[in-house]
């Protein structure tokens, strides 16, 4: 097989000149999301060819789901374009266009490819790629993507992601502030499902949108219940939530951003909220939360942003697509 690879800046475009290429695969056992609507049935641990038109595989998926965008159907595989497309109109990626550095959409991929399995992982790195490609994805979708900014060189540690991408035709699909922000499949409404917020409206302003979520508990709980509330809940990997707790002893009113939300401190004063939630802090947190008299609880940056990769695994398993999640913590 020959991989083309065309350079836009932004973003890689990959796609394959014929023959089609015979990938030896692991075939390990997969688990499919439990969402999904079937599987391929069982996978050995043995070393085998697996063509392009993946006969070996076996699709007993069955009827698909009724969806946002049409009637029952049985689908078997999608195009990626199609795929990207519906990713883009449902969290509205073009009202982000102006305030978001990364490059969000498809972001290495060829214009046309067949999709069946998707991947899905917070951060698109090595460990990612390479666990996506193992996992015969032909598709990876993360929060946190390759392009930041623009890609000047394909070098280095930039190099070292893009290259298991283009070496086993995995496409990339990131998206990041769009995927804060949405506040039904969002980060921040996910943490907020979690705690079971109630009277919810769009929170962390930037520019024209929101990035965060603000709620009410059902009831008022001790400042600590909450910080175990959300260390049992959220994929902390068994670490601790971290609160600074310079705010009522009692909080209801709760504000999120998921993340490094920091900077979105003044707002959740300014709201009343008697809590705000995010991933991690700047050293200055410390003292502006002290001065402001509001409760920090730093939930983990990974943890806090789970949630919205998830929801985008539900949403395509209702398309027929089958899917894994990839889960790689990283303690932060």
């Amino acid at each position: 097989m020959a991989l083309v690879v065309n350079y836009y800046g932004t973003h890689v475009q990959i796609f394959r000149q014929p023959p089609p290429r015979v990938r030896a695969v692991r075939r390990l056992d997969r688990r499919p999301h439990p969402t999904s609507t079937g599987d391929r049935g069982a996978l050995t641990d043995d070393w085998g060819a697996l063509t392009d038109d993946r006969g070996a595989l076996t699709d007993d998926r069955g009827a698909g789901t009724r969806n946002h965008y049409g009637p029952d159907e049985r689908t078997v595989g999608m195009d990626l374009t199609t795929i990207c497309e519906r990713f883009d109109d449902r969290l509205a990626l073009a009202e982000y266009a102006d305030v978001d550095a990364s490059a969000n959409g498809l972001q290495v991929g060829p214009d046309e490819k067949a999709v069946e399995t998707v991947a899905f992982a917070v951060d698109g790195v090595e460990a990612t790629a390479a666990a996506a490609a193992e996992r015969d994805a032909d598709l990876l979708v993360v929060h946190h993507g390759v392009s930041f900014g623009g890609i000047e060189r394909v070098t280095g540690r930039q190099y070292g992601r893009i290259a298991p991408l283009v070496e086993n035709d995995v496409a990339l699909y990131g998206v990041h502030l769009p995927l804060d922000g949405h506040q039904e499949l969002g980060n921040a409404a996910g943490v907020a499902d979690t705690l079971g917020l109630v009277n919810r409206e769009p929170f962390g302003e930037l520019g024209p949108v929101h990035i965060g979520q603000r709620g009410r508990l059902p009831e008022p709980v001790a400042r600590g219940d909450l910080a175990s509330t959300l260390a049992a809940d959220l994929d902390t990997g068994g670490r601790s939530v971290q609160v600074l707790d310079s705010g009522p002893e009692t909080v209801e009113d709760v504000a999120i951003v998921t993340g490094a939300g920091a900077d979105w401190l003044d707002e959740a004063v300014e709201s009343g909220a008697d809590a705000f939630v995010l991933g991690e802090g700047k050293h200055r947190l410390y003292h502006e939360a002290r001065e402001a008299g509001i409760n920090v609880y730093l939930a983990g940056h990974y943890a806090t942003e789970t949630f919205g990769v998830r929801a985008l695994q539900d949403l395509a398993a209702e398309w027929g697509l089958e899917t894994t999640y990839i889960d790689h913590p990283t303690g932060l």
